[in-house]
This record gives structure tokens, sequence and C-alpha cells, in this order.
């Protein structure tokens, strides 16, 4: 049976990969050259492995983490807006112990839920060729090996859904056919979990209210009840997961 230990193993192996020459590039000069706010910060620079629960039922994924998030902090959805809005979302969904998430080891927990991305590099423009995506599923495939209580996949925008799909399909999950059109708030049940689609809450997003705080908040409501979470309740947070060794 999977164990944490098999979560803390691959999370190592994440962060170790140099398997993308023009990924490995620009994630190490955008941590040396860094941005004029972030000036006095040491830049994590490296791979962004997943964090959480490791009894999650709950998946999170995204696209890639951001150059001055998640590679300046090491952890993913971390040190942006968009951060700020989903780990906002995740508190009232009673998945997490507090609203902020600042960089790893800030005492942040997840509970049922484990958040993640497509791409484990920053990428320059945000946008990682179909080559480096391909190079960073198999992480993917093996964290939804060993979160093996898995129900829900919500997969932050259509890049997301795709990845997920070619994941579950290389993983010999039964799929319908065709795929369904990506849309906020679509479910698709599959053999394995529930995909349930939320727009990115990216800034060209939130900023234009293509994405609204109550737009979030009812996507992981909805995935609390397709996970048989039940009512929201207070109660202990599962101890995050997170690899910090060099």
């Amino acid at each position: 049976m999977p164990t944490a230990v098999d979560l803390e193993r691959l999370h190592a192996e994440v962060v170790r990969c140099r398997a993308c020459p023009r990924l490995v590039e620009w994630r190490e000069s955008v941590g040396r050259s860094k941005r004029a706010a972030f000036r006095d910060d040491t830049y994590w620079a490296r791979p962004v492995p997943g964090f959480g629960d490791p009894r999650a039922t709950i998946l999170l994924l995204g696209l890639a983490p951001a150059a001055h998030g998640g590679n300046r902090t090491g952890r993913v959805f971390t040190g942006d807006r968009s951060g700020d809005w989903l780990f906002g979302a995740l508190h009232r969904a009673g998945l997490a112990n507090r609203p902020e998430s600042v960089r790893a080891g800030d005492g942040l927990r997840l509970r049922g839920a484990y958040v993640t991305a497509a791409v484990r590099c920053a990428p320059p423009a945000n946008a990682p060729t179909p080559e480096e995506r391909d190079r960073c599923l198999p992480y993917l495939a093996r964290e939804l090996t060993i979160l093996d209580r898995l129900r829900v996949a919500v997969v932050l925008g259509g890049f997301a859904y795709q990845a997920l799909w070619r994941v579950l399909g290389e993983l010999a999950v039964a799929l319908p056919r065709p795929r369904p059109r990506f849309g906020h708030g679509v479910e698709v049940p599959t053999a394995r979990l529930t995909i349930l689609g939320c727009f990115h809450p990216s800034q060209q997003n939130t900023f234009t209210g293509r994405l609204t705080e109550p737009m979030l908040d009812a996507v992981l409501h909805r995935a609390r009840a397709l996970a048989g979470l039940g009512e929201l309740r207070p109660g202990p947070a599962s101890r995050p997961l997170h690899t910090r060794s060099r």
C-alpha cells in the first residue's frame, strides 16, 4: 500500500530533476536576477513538488509554478495572487488551516487536499512546450498512484485538464469519448475519480471577473461533496509534506 514515505521520496526526485535544459536555465536565471520586490529573498529556483495531505481525497492540479511565485517560495501556488486566491478558498472550504501560503515550512497544513502542477518548473512566459509537459507527466502519474484515496480532481484551467486526461489514459483508466470540452464547473466521472473543471485563479481571470470568489468557493464545495467529506466543520489538519533537502 502506498505511504507518506513514498510521497516524500517522489518529492525528493522532483526537486533533483534537470530533464529539461530550457526550464533549468530559466528557473535558475530568474532565481539569480530576482524581482526588485523580492531582492532580499533566496529563491528556491528548482522544480516544485506537490504539497498537501497524503490521505487526500481531493486533488487540485495547476499548470506550472510562477517564476516569482512557487519558483521563489518553494511551494506550488505560493507567493503570488493566484496562490492567495486558491489557498484563501481552500481555507474557506475547510481544507486548509489558514488562508495564506507564504512559503514552504510556514505552518500551512491541508486536510483532505493535495495541490500539484502538470509541469514542475517555472516556464518562460508561463508556456511549457509539449515535450517539457510530457517529460513531467510521469510525476503526476506517480502522485495519482500514491494518493490512492483520491475521489476528485479539480483541474485549474484547460492545460491541467488536458494533462490529467493524458495521464489517466496512460494509466489505463476508462475515459468517456469524445473528451468533454473543458469549462468552469464541468464534471467528468471516470473509473478513477471525478474531474471537476475550474477556471485558473490567474490575474487575467480574477481581475476581469471571469473567476470570482463565489465561483471558486462553489467548485471547492462541490469537490467536498463528491469526495464524501460532508459539511464543513473545524478539525485538526494533516501534517504537510514537502522536501527541502538540496
